[in-house]
């Protein structure tokens, strides 16, 4: 990472990070800082800001238009209740209240790619994590799956995004999760939302912390799995795995509520995917995300057994 001096942007997100750093208390005013890009993120622009000194953060700018869909207020409630519990870093309210984020930067620790979740060790570390979130103490934000999926398609509605030619029938499969799942009742706990691989920071002990709890809210404990075991393109016997590690044991029930939820958690990134393209000034092909995630979700719902899935809720 090539790290500048203060007073060298040369492009809009530079001069937007070096307001940041002159306006953050933390930052001293910006004497002996500098500052370069963190790459991975699709939301927001995200940096590491370090001082002569050896102070060392991580930095996140709310991404243009990223408060449609983020509660920052809700957002830095999640990183401080996860920091308490040591599954977070520190963060520090410096411009809290501009949205910005900042945290202790993690250099003892790397973001995991799909590939470190090859390693059952790994995954087990990661439900770990898991537990730890679900065990937090109440979130001051309650968003269900249907709650974002219903977010986003006003947003497209409003935007005059793009709609997928099967968005009709996308919405009705949607309709019949939502009817069954409310059917059987919600299981609400402290939910992660959004496994991209790079939230979980892998230190060399096979430890895992998580990052970026801007999409933490109150949900079924079955989408934040269900939304994972997607991410990370597991296989079916992983999955049962997993499930038996989390739960102790493995029924038809979580199964397909878990099969369910991994439908719908790609209903909602292929729709937030189109809201991205009107609004994002990020270098992210969010066309081609939103296209597979899409495809992905109509795999599951096309499936001969998606509506003994539905049944079994």
């Amino acid at each position: 990472m090539m790290m500048k001096p203060l007073g060298s942007a040369v492009h809009e997100m530079e001069e937007t990070i070096e307001r940041i750093i002159r306006d953050a208390p933390l930052f001293g005013g910006g004497k002996g800082i500098t500052y370069g890009p963190v790459s991975g993120g699709i939301s927001n622009e995200n940096w590491r800001v370090q001082s002569e000194d050896g102070g060392d953060w991580f930095v996140k700018v709310p991404g243009n238009g990223t408060e449609m869909f983020i509660d920052r207020e809700a957002a830095m409630d999640a990183s401080r209740k996860a920091a308490a519990a040591g599954l977070g870093p520190r963060v520090h309210d410096d411009l809290a209240h501009r949205g910005v984020e900042i945290n202790d930067f993690l250099p003892d620790r790397r973001a995991s790619t799909n590939s470190d979740f090859l390693d059952l060790g790994n995954c087990r570390a990661a439900i770990g994590a898991y537990r730890t979130m679900h065990g937090l103490p109440e979130l001051g934000l309650t968003k269900t799956i249907f709650d974002m999926i219903d977010e986003h398609a006003g947003q497209i509605a409003t935007l005059g995004g793009r709609k997928y030619r099967e968005d009709s029938w996308l919405m009705l499969n949607t309709q019949l999760a939502k009817e069954a799942i409310e059917a059987s009742g919600y299981d609400m706990v402290p939910s992660f939302n959004d496994p991209m691989p790079g939230n979980f920071m892998i230190a060399e002990d096979g430890s895992i912390m998580l990052i970026d709890y801007e999409y933490c809210s109150m949900n079924d404990r079955c989408y934040d799995l269900g939304i994972w075991f997607g991410e990370m393109f597991f296989t079916p016997d992983r999955e049962l795995e997993l499930i038996e590690e989390y739960f102790g044991e493995v029924r038809p029930e979580i199964v397909s509520r878990i099969t369910v939820h991994k439908a719908l958690a790609d209903v909602k990134w292929a729709l937030w995917s189109m809201v991205q393209l009107k609004i994002s000034r990020l270098e992210f092909d969010f066309h081609k995300y939103g296209m597979w995630k899409k495809m992905r979700a109509r795999s599951i719902m096309e499936d001969p057994d998606w509506a003994l899935h539905l049944a079994r809720l």
